[in-house]
């Protein structure tokens, strides 16, 4: 009875959020629909995007670790901090010097990404089928789609990770976008009917 009614409220939740931030979710969806496009009609630059991308990421996170581990006095776990910070710089710099190369370690983990966010979606889909009305099956959808890009990538495997990180993540980012546009739609027709 009490977990019918924290779901329940958390439908309301949700419902309200949809209803009142629905354009939100549109301009997030249809930006995500022409990342997409724009990354499935050149993989490969997505994908040395994508490597270069991360590498600077980790490579600057690394750095600002470093000086903030020596600026400060008494850190506890210094070796632990020391060894973190190093290995973030090491593979920033992998990943910025030879990006194509390094795409087969990044299309690993982008997989068990997209077997992650596909089985979340399809879980989510199935779990808040009463509330999303419409865009319920364009959720489903995605995360099938996101299951059968993770396929794609192991059956192709090594040569796939060339250009399948750039295409996949467009594929990725043209489903995931169709479907917060579809439950933008829901939004909006939920806040009509306030």
């Amino acid at each position: 009875m009490a977990s019918d009614r924290v779901l329940s409220d958390m439908q309301r939740a949700m419902q309200g959020a949809l209803a009142t931030h629905w354009r939100l979710f549109m301009v997030q969806g249809v930006a995500l629909i022409v990342l997409g496009l724009l990354a499935i009609a050149a993989p490969v630059a997505a994908t040395i995007v994508a490597n270069l991308f991360i590498g600077w990421l980790l490579f600057i996170g690394g750095v600002v670790g470093l000086v903030a581990l020596f600026s400060t006095h008494e850190v506890p776990a210094f070796l632990w901090g020391l060894l973190t910070a190093a290995l973030s710089v090491t593979v920033g710099i992998v990943l910025i010097w030879n990006p194509l190369e390094a795409a087969l370690t990044i299309t690993l983990v982008l997989t068990a990404f997209f077997i992650a966010e596909g089985v979340f979606q399809i879980v989510a889909s199935l779990a808040y089928r009463h509330m999303l009305g419409g865009s319920v099956g364009w959720m489903l959808l995605s995360g099938v789609a996101d299951l059968l890009l993770a396929a794609v990538i192991i059956a192709g495997w090594p040569l796939s990770a060339a250009w399948a990180l750039g295409l996949l993540v467009g594929i990725n980012l043209l489903t995931s976008g169709w479907a917060i546009l579809m439950a933008a739609l829901v939004g909006r027709k939920l806040a009509e009917n306030l």
